[in-house]
């Protein structure tokens, strides 16, 4: 309500083809958005009316049995949560400490400049190519095979120039005079950026994680090369690190494309994609809640 009356203020001096203009400018914002939002709602409203009745506890938590004639995508769960934490684990550290060193520390301008346009452009790169990438370098030269550690590796790759991008556009928004103060107070440089710079742009570095979680969980392409499609259990608590070095997995969005493009059972595809949402939406929520956190500490 405040909002449309400080528009009415401000539109109380403009000529009547001005009106007229900046109201149908506004009816066209208001349409627009009105349209995403519904679009947004269908498409959400569809894959759960679509999925909800083919989930079952079973489902969820069985290992797929041809014998036993069970379908379940435990497995499929428990890989892509694997490889979103070990993606981020390596992606986060590496993203925002180079985000640091372009913004706080790098004084040539020209390798600054030419490091920014390599990492959007390598945001723009299709994932195919990241999952060849992928094949050649991790599955076989540094013989890691079809392994959920050689798909973390390639995720990192290729969600690291998102996690740059953002996180230096982020630090950029600190005003200068917080640095600034910091410093005249006796602060050291590193002082001066975990206490007053990091804080400040926890928001930026926050979606940098969401983005960077919602390619991992999206991705297929990369998976399909360097995870391959199985769908057996793994133990990673009771076999350790070397069980996740060896193992292959399909992970949700290899088994969905499975369930539709291989098997044509379109009612488990819209389940496990109800599982995708859920997931992606309980992680983000988790992030953001976070970040909150830590910027409130």
């Amino acid at each position: 309500m405040e909002n449309v009356n400080n528009q009415l203020v401000m539109d109380q001096g403009l000529s009547a083809s001005r009106k007229v203009y900046n109201g149908v400018m506004r009816a066209l914002i208001y349409v627009a958005a009105a349209i995403v939002v519904a679009l947004l709602i269908f498409l959400l409203a569809y894959i759960f009316y679509r999925g909800l009745p083919n989930l079952s506890w079973q489902f969820l938590t069985a290992e797929e049995s041809v014998v036993k004639d069970i379908q379940g995508i435990g497995p499929a769960i428990l890989n892509t949560l694997y490889v979103i934490v070990a993606t981020l684990v390596v992606v986060l550290p590496l993203g925002v400490g180079a985000a640091i060193y372009l913004t706080e520390y790098a004084t040539n301008h020209k390798l600054v400049s030419t490091i920014e346009f390599a990492t959007e452009t390598l945001a723009g790169i299709p994932s195919i190519i990241y999952a060849l990438v992928g094949v050649l370098v991790f599955a076989e030269s540094l013989a890691l095979g079809k392994t959920l550690v050689a798909g973390a590796f390639t995720l990192v790759i290729m969600t690291l120039p998102t996690v740059i991008r953002t996180t230096q556009e982020s630090l950029k928004t600190v005003p200068q005079s917080y640095r600034e103060g910091s410093l005249g107070l006796g602060s050291g440089k590193w002082h001066m950026i975990r206490t007053v710079v990091l804080p400040s742009s926890i928001d930026g570095i926050v979606t940098g994680c969401i983005l960077s979680i919602g390619r991992i969980v999206g991705e297929s392409a990369v998976l399909l090369y360097t995870v391959g499609m199985s769908m057996r259990m793994q133990d990673f608590f009771q076999n350790g690190l070397e069980s996740f070095l060896s193992s292959s997995g399909s992970t949700l969005s290899v088994a969905l494309y499975v369930y539709a493009k291989v098997r044509a059972d379109f009612d488990l595809a819209f389940s496990v994609a109800v599982v995708l949402i859920v997931i992606t939406l309980v992680i983000n929520l988790a992030a953001k809640f976070l970040g909150k956190k830590l910027k409130k500490n």
